[in-house]
């Protein structure tokens, strides 16, 4: 006796991520201004170590540079942690 079986067709397995692509690109923009807060801070080498050398002490490197970096890891936890809309009705789709 021969058992009738039918041939149940296997659905493609989408690989998905656990961010969409718009978090990956917000992620990609934080971390650009992170980089850019230490482009800041960086500098103020004096070419005689025995000399004293104020610019170190300047605005941008002891106060400018640590809030862009500071914004830079909070915009990347907000990338992170945004659910943007088109993500979403990609998946759906």
């Amino acid at each position: 006796m021969k058992k009738n079986i039918a041939k149940v067709p296997k659905k493609e397995k989408k690989i998905e991520f656990a961010l969409g692509p718009k978090n990956y690109r917000m992620i990609a923009i934080g971390f650009g201004i992170i980089i850019i807060g230490f482009i800041l801070m960086a500098g103020g080498k004096t070419s005689d170590p025995k000399v004293f050398d104020p610019a170190i002490f300047s605005f941008r490197r002891i106060t400018l540079a640590p809030v862009i970096i500071l914004f830079g890891f909070i915009f990347e936890i907000w990338a992170i942690m945004k659910k943007f809309d088109s993500d979403t009705e990609e998946k759906e789709q």
